[in-house]
């Protein structure tokens, strides 16, 4: 490298001098060219000291027009503190945020297990009232507080009759000048009325998700939705361009718990239908796999054993939600009639309408009336996880962890 012939570089990408150490020492000045596109570039003229350490620097944006014409250039000077100081910024990794979460009344218990995962979130109240012809009448604490911060909503629509209290708050606290907001709804509770079958059939799915991608934007920009095991993977294609759904899973946590079993070398993974196993083998396909499908023999419907071989083995039943519970325990008589030595199964959203969890339950002598020996759900639907807490074979495995570290995407 001479000084009448400064060295120049084209990088691919912008980070070639991620380190503000980087030392030329043969050369007096350095260009370098980064291309926008193929009519505009930043060409930046780095002056380099005796010591061969970036100094000073020029820096020209030049846009290039139609061939004949004149091109344009801005420049700017920026010193070579300056320099050093931003490349020094842009290396450093993403520094977390601070989070106020709000949460309704039937995720108390949910909110303060994911405040207890990190100093980083803090709990924030909302009074929860009615006006006495039913209406709600609703209060959002030291509101100019969260002015500028980044918030949460814990939310759970676990009926018709919450989500319009729970909605008047979401779409307003965007509106309190908040930096950024996160709606949490572990289960999105429309999830199987996802399509039509007969003309006039209503996909409330698709309705639920265009009133959340209607919520108001915050001075960050649109909402992030956080859910959970949505029932069908198409219905991220239901939300508008005004939020942002991010689709986590509650398998993790059964994996762990899995490891942590006495015969973990000996468990199969059971999907009750093809539906299952398209939406969840991937994420276990390190475990042998059984698939039992649905078939009509007359004017029933009953479960058989697609493939896969239960015999001797301890087989999970993996799906998303469970309601009354038929699919499964039809599932586990299939499993034990072909020789399976024990039988458990998970769903991340234990739904159970009418209390239809206690067909589950083991007998007062403690053995598995149902044929289950483990029952595992998740945090998802408050209002289940309370009715079977210390319920044989239930047991909760907490979302808190998983909704804490999404709270910083």
């Amino acid at each position: 490298m001479t000084s009448s012939s400064p060295p120049t570089i084209n990088p691919t990408i912008p980070t070639a001098f991620d380190s503000p150490n980087l030392t030329f020492p043969t050369a007096k000045s350095l260009t370098v060219r980064f291309a926008k596109s193929n009519r505009s570039a930043v060409i930046c003229k780095l002056g380099v000291s005796k010591n061969g350490q970036i100094g000073d620097s020029a820096v020209d944006q030049v846009l290039e027009s139609e061939p004949g014409q004149i091109s344009t250039r801005r420049r700017s000077w920026i010193s070579s503190a300056s320099t050093s100081r931003n490349w020094a910024m842009d290396s450093s990794p993403k520094s977390p945020k601070r989070v106020c979460l709000f949460y309704c009344e039937e995720t108390k218990g949910l909110a303060e297990r994911v405040a207890a995962q990190s100093d980083l979130i803090e709990l924030r109240n909302i009074t929860w009232r009615t006006f006495e012809d039913g209406f709600p009448n609703l209060f959002i604490s030291n509101a100019h507080g969260i002015r500028g911060q980044h918030v949460a909503f814990l939310a759970s629509f676990s009926s018709p009759g919450v989500i319009f209290e729970q909605l008047s708050v979401i779409y307003a606290l965007p509106k309190l000048f908040i930096s950024s907001f996160t709606l949490v709804l572990p289960f999105f509770p429309t999830g199987t009325s996802e399509r039509m079958e007969d003309e006039g059939d209503v996909a409330t799915a698709f309705t639920l998700a265009r009133i959340l991608s209607n919520i108001p934007i915050s001075r960050g920009g649109p909402t992030s939705l956080v859910t959970y095991d949505i029932h069908a993977l198409q219905e991220r294609f239901y939300f508008g361009d005004n939020i942002l759904p991010c689709f986590e899973s509650g398998i993790p946590l059964l994996k762990n718990r899995l490891q942590l079993l006495p015969d973990s070398d000996n468990i199969s993974i059971a999907f009750p239908d093809d539906g299952a196993w398209k939406r969840f083998h991937n994420q276990l396909q390190h475990f042998p796999t059984i698939v039992c499908a649905k078939v009509r023999e007359g004017d029933q419907r009953i479960v058989r054993l697609k493939e896969g071989d239960p015999k001797g083995r301890h087989v999970v039943i993996v799906d998303d939600l469970v309601q009354s519970g038929g699919t499964l325990i039809e599932c586990q008589k299939v499993l034990a009639s072909h020789g399976a030595a024990k039988i458990s199964a998970y769903v991340t959203h234990g739904i159970f309408p009418n209390s239809s969890w206690k067909r589950f339950k083991h007998d007062y002598a403690g053995n598995p009336a149902s044929g289950f020996a483990n029952f595992w759900i998740t945090d998802s639907c408050p209002l289940t996880e309370k009715a079977v807490m210390n319920q044989s074979p239930f047991e909760i495995l907490s979302l808190a962890p998983s909704i804490a570290t999404a709270l910083q995407i």
